[in-house]
């Protein structure tokens, strides 16, 4: 849906965040949106509404938001506006959020095109209505140390003892075991944390697992998942993952609510 504004100098464009019902127009007031140099307001789309700002083209043409997008800075200060605006309007009413940069050439492109797709937001609405997305996130154990070099190391320059490499070979293979016996554990214990959230959710979604380079620990996520849960069933959630660590012995880390992002684009 997005159209990229005309780039010179005086042109305006319009920036949809969302689409939503009816939202309280006090729960916009204040918010800063993606510029200083107009307020977020409301675009009526006959059942709808969209919240949107207008922004100068030339600062969304594919030149300027390809070098926002390589200052690393930048970028989130503009997610982080994007966000705030969504959750506001999420926080008073059923909300779709729209894509970071969507724009259109003016109100009247934006109204056409958004109620052009007014029945897709009516029924997304309709499934995120007094819901909210949750994060739920499965550590496997730290692996087992390796204790092959350090005893290698411990002995010395001295001449290793009769049979010593095979007793070494031997370690190094009981400790790939016990690591693969731990790794086939922990995700088992996913799929059963897994399992049993998904009877709680209204809809589910298994995402790629972080490695550790991108979680700066030596731990392994063996399931990175999201839910839709009805707002009724948050406490419930809440006991359910602290009953699944106890039983399980695994670090399971929860997160939300959120604004159910990952559930708006499947209808």
């Amino acid at each position: 849906m997005t159209e990229r504004g005309p780039e010179h100098s005086d042109a305006n464009a319009t920036y949809v965040f969302a689409v939503c019902w009816k939202p309280e127009p006090s729960a916009l007031v204040g918010l800063r949106g993606v510029t200083d140099e107009a307020p977020v307001s409301v675009l009526p789309l006959e059942t709808l509404t969209a919240i949107v700002q207008t922004v100068r083209a030339r600062d969304f043409t594919d030149e300027a938001w390809q070098a926002r997008l390589s200052d690393q800075r930048e970028l989130e200060r503009y997610a982080r506006a994007h966000h705030d605006v969504v959750s506001a309007a999420a926080a008073c009413c059923p909300t779709v959020p729209l894509p970071m940069a969507t724009l259109y050439h003016g109100e009247q492109r934006a109204r056409d095109a958004l109620t052009g797709e007014a029945d897709r937001f009516h029924t997304a609405l309709q499934r995120i209505a007094h819901h909210a997305e949750w994060g739920v996130k499965v550590y496997a154990p730290p692996c087992p140390p390796d204790d092959s070099t350090r005893s290698a190391t411990s002995a010395g320059p001295s001449r290793p003892a009769p049979g010593a490499g095979l007793a070494y070979l031997e370690r190094k293979r009981g400790v790939q075991e016990r690591r693969e016996r731990s790794q086939d554990e922990a995700l088992r214990v996913a799929e059963s944390v897994d399992a049993e959230v998904r009877l709680l959710a209204t809809a589910s979604r298994r995402l790629r697992p972080h490695g550790p380079q991108l979680s700066g620990e030596r731990r392994i996520q063996v399931l990175n998942a999201t839910y839709l849960v009805a707002e009724h069933r948050a406490d419930e959630l809440t006991l359910l993952a602290q009953s699944l660590r106890e039983r399980t012995g695994v670090q399971i880390e929860l997160s939300g609510p959120w604004v159910p992002y990952s559930f708006v684009g499947e209808v």
